[in-house]
């Protein structure tokens, strides 16, 4: 009789603490999220025009280290002057897009290496994200949009920082 209701103790102990975790994860996923006002749109806008040289330099480095795409080596990239923020609402995350122009060339033995197209320049947009606390360079080049085309395309929220 008594191992039953030890055995339902132990039940409802484990249910009670495996809630308990959940509910503290969503607690601190909510606490880390970050919340856009107006005075730290432009702390963020201040932080990437200080960071942006670098963090440019970060983003061709981490773009040409992931292998995207396929048989290319990244050579170059020139970033346009407009950049154009939006907040992803779903993770908390401020967005900067910036147009890029890149140039690939390709990798000697490759499947890309007789294409005649390789030597094009490419329009893209670079995404840099920003976390309430620094910027990002994501390695992530959006080809054939433009930054507000791509801030549709995602269906993020548009932030005007004047």
């Amino acid at each position: 009789m008594w191992t039953i209701w030890i055995s339902i103790s132990i039940a409802i102990l484990v249910l009670v603490l495996l809630l308990g975790a959940w509910g503290l994860a969503e607690w601190i996923r909510d606490r880390r999220r970050y919340r856009l006002t107006s005075k730290n749109q432009e702390q963020a806008k201040q932080r990437f025009r200080l960071r942006r040289e670098w963090l440019e330099a970060e983003f061709l480095k981490a773009a040409a280290a992931s292998g995207k795409p396929r048989g290319l080596r990244w050579v170059d990239c020139e970033f346009g002057d407009d950049v154009q923020y939006a907040c992803d609402e779903e993770y908390g995350l401020l967005r900067a897009f910036v147009s890029l122009t890149i140039r690939f060339e390709a990798i000697e033995g490759g499947d890309m290496e007789e294409v005649e197209a390789v030597s094009n320049l490419r329009a893209a947009t670079g995404v840099f994200e920003y976390d309430g606390d620094r910027w990002i360079a994501n390695p992530r080049a959006i080809f054939n949009l433009s930054p507000n085309q791509a801030i549709l395309h995602f269906k993020h929220r548009s932030v005007s920082i004047d």
